[in-house]
């Protein structure tokens, strides 16, 4: 049986999202020319969450895409050899757009360096900046968030699960001992 310990409840997340999303408007000075892209799975309810708050926030609705990583990851076939590649739907031209790639956790930099490179094949954006709701650090390439919702220490031998509603049935962020 696997330790867990819960470090961020439903609330948590609410308020973390929110605070993020008063963030990326400060910065930005408002929602022009901003679009979000949700990297599957979690990053695709995060940037809805974020898009709807900016919605409320600001009175208008900024693009919104959703994006698989799968076969741009350089480890995809250690992973799996039939790997579960989920829909990537942008619908929107990325050119000349600020974008903010958003994923639930950043830990070695490898998904958000496969999601530069999935974006490049759609377009050539002003800028790319990335929103997580939590950075766990022992990064292997150098790729940090413009956004971080929070910090969690981690060791290498645990895992961060987040869950969320629109998913997993419930809010949660929880750190757990890896199970190799």
């Amino acid at each position: 049986m696997s330790k867990s310990e819960m470090v961020m409840d439903a609330k948590d997340i609410e308020r973390t999202i929110v605070r993020m999303t008063h963030r990326i408007l400060e910065v930005h000075k408002g929602a022009a020319d901003l679009t979000l892209i949700g990297i599957q799975t979690r990053g695709v309810f995060l940037a809805k969450r974020i898009q709807d708050n900016i919605r409320a926030i600001e009175g208008t609705t900024v693009a919104t895409g959703d994006m698989d990583i799968t076969l741009y990851r350089d480890d995809w076939t250690r992973i799996s050899h039939h790997p579960v590649v989920q829909a990537t739907d942008i619908l929107f031209s990325v050119d000349g757009k600020e974008i903010i790639l958003v994923d639930d956790v950043l830990f070695t930099g490898r998904t958000t360096r496969a999601a530069m490179d999935a974006i490049m094949d759609f377009g050539r954006p002003d800028r790319i900046e990335l929103a997580v709701l939590v950075d766990r650090g022992h990064r292997e390439l150098p790729i940090q968030a413009d956004y971080v919702g929070r910090f969690i220490e981690t060791r290498r031998s645990e895992m961060i699960n987040v869950g969320l509603r629109e998913n997993d049935g419930e809010d949660k962020v929880l750190i757990e001992e890896r199970q190799d």
